[in-house]
């Protein structure tokens, strides 16, 4: 009986997740299409609409039942300095924890995402930088729209294992964000996370508990650092990350 009460509670909770999530980003849509009509002339970096857009985002994972998310580590003072930002992958549910953290970021991502109805809409009006698996002359438009997402003072977020770790082990990291950093000039800022891979389980619709944290390491300065620095670069931060994601891991348990 136990079994069937947290059966039923669990597929209860999750139709009610994924209503408020539709209904939120259905309403979401109209309020982006005023924001963008009336900010981008003024906002080319779009940051006030893309930030609109990271608060859907935080009320979906405040709407679900079985998520609870936090955030800590290194205040952000000057929001409008860019870096590039990375963090490990775990699941798609790090996309809404990331995006508790109070500054705008222009996300990489898949390009089959900004196919889909609404959601995909809103990432183009929000600014975000769609990105074919496989295609080098997509990979080489998405990293020249994310050097102008820089130069208009607005940060990039990029999952550098490239998709989600099947395993709690890191993937390998790509060179990619942090080459963009050396030749864009701006720092790297490492984010940890930790908790998220049982909020989203495989072939099952209904949403798993998740304790879920995101920690905001120190920036890596790249002044001074070529692109044959960028190997090294890459190694370092993703040390740091695993190492703040062991401990999140031993807080978490």
């Amino acid at each position: 009986m136990v079994v069937k009460s947290g059966t039923l509670w669990r597929s209860l909770g999750s139709a009610w997740a994924w209503f408020t999530t539709g209904l939120i980003v259905s309403v979401w849509l109209p309020t982006m299409l005023v924001l963008f009509a009336v900010t981008v002339p003024f906002d080319r970096g779009r940051y006030v609409v893309g930030r609109w857009f990271r608060v859907a985002a935080m009320l979906v994972a405040k709407t679900n039942p079985f998520w609870r998310f936090r955030t800590s580590g290194v205040r952000v003072e000057e929001p409008r300095r860019p870096y590039v930002v990375v963090a490990n992958h775990e699941s798609f549910a790090d996309i809404l924890l990331i995006s508790h953290l109070p500054w705008e970021m222009k996300w990489m991502s898949k390009a089959e995402f900004f196919r889909i109805p609404i959601v995909g809409w809103e990432m183009r009006l929000a600014g975000d930088i769609p990105l074919r698996r496989g295609s080098p002359t997509s990979a080489g438009q998405a990293m020249s729209y994310a050097r102008e997402v820089l130069r208009r003072r607005v940060s990039v977020m990029i999952f550098p294992e490239g998709t989600r770790s099947p395993t709690s082990d890191l993937l390998p990291f790509k060179e990619g964000a942090f080459r963009l950093a050396i030749k864009a000039g701006v720092p790297v800022l490492p984010l940890a996370v930790a908790g998220t891979r049982t909020a989203l389980p495989k072939h099952d619709w209904r949403f798993g508990r998740a304790a879920a944290h995101v920690e905001v390491l120190p920036p890596v300065e790249t002044s001074g650092l070529t692109l044959q620095d960028a190997s090294e670069l890459r190694d370092r931060v993703r040390q740091m990350i695993d190492q703040a994601r062991t401990g999140l891991q031993e807080r978490l348990r």
